[in-house]
């Protein structure tokens, strides 16, 4: 899920800063911290859209940097479980699918894309024996996340499932739609 957080917390403006308006010297520091940064609490954090407040600088002897206490807006990603996301497949492989959910990629096992057999083609194409269902890269998929590690903070592991009812690639939703339309239509 996607939020935005008010934080606080001492921020480093280096010397070569000084002469710049100190706020925007502060959000080029806080763009500049929060770069790549993944962790527990906060989860992916996708950048700082505003410095709500600015207090009273001070110098460290020996860095010569200017300390400023600073609250600031973050806007987040913080994968929660048993959340419904969209993303899209961008790979394919013998063990499952990876869907991108925007600013993280989770990961399908072979056995959570689909309620069939599911078979492996050497066109990164995976089918299920029954119901003929197809997954390719490039679908646009509706997926529950069902795992969450941050064990390795710079490469987090989700874990997701298509085999529940109303998820999986969008084209089977939208046909199972249809089917149950047409069921009630003949009622």
């Amino acid at each position: 899920m996607f939020y935005e957080l008010e934080v606080r917390s001492h921020i480093r403006v280096p010397p070569k800063e000084f002469a710049n308006n100190t706020q925007d010297a502060i959000l080029r520091s806080l763009n500049g911290e929060f770069e790549n940064f993944v962790s527990k609490d906060l989860g992916v954090v996708i950048g700082v859209t505003e410095v709500l407040n600015v207090g009273e600088g001070i110098i460290i002897p020996g860095d010569g940097a200017a300390y400023y206490d600073t609250t600031y807006k973050v806007v987040t990603f913080r994968p929660e479980l048993n959340e419904i996301v969209m993303g899209k497949i961008t790979e394919i492989s013998d063990f499952g699918a990876f869907m991108t959910m925007g600013p993280i990629d989770g990961m399908i096992h072979i056995s959570q894309t689909m309620d069939d057999f599911v078979s492996f083609s050497k066109t990164n194409v995976l089918t299920g024996k029954e119901s003929k269902k197809i997954l390719k890269v490039g679908e646009v998929c509706r997926a529950k996340i069902i795992a969450a590690s941050y064990k390795d903070m710079s490469n987090p592991k989700i874990g997701l499932t298509m085999r529940q009812h109303r998820l999986g690639a969008a084209k089977w939703i939208k046909d199972e739609i249809n089917k149950t339309k047409k069921v009630e239509t003949k009622k």
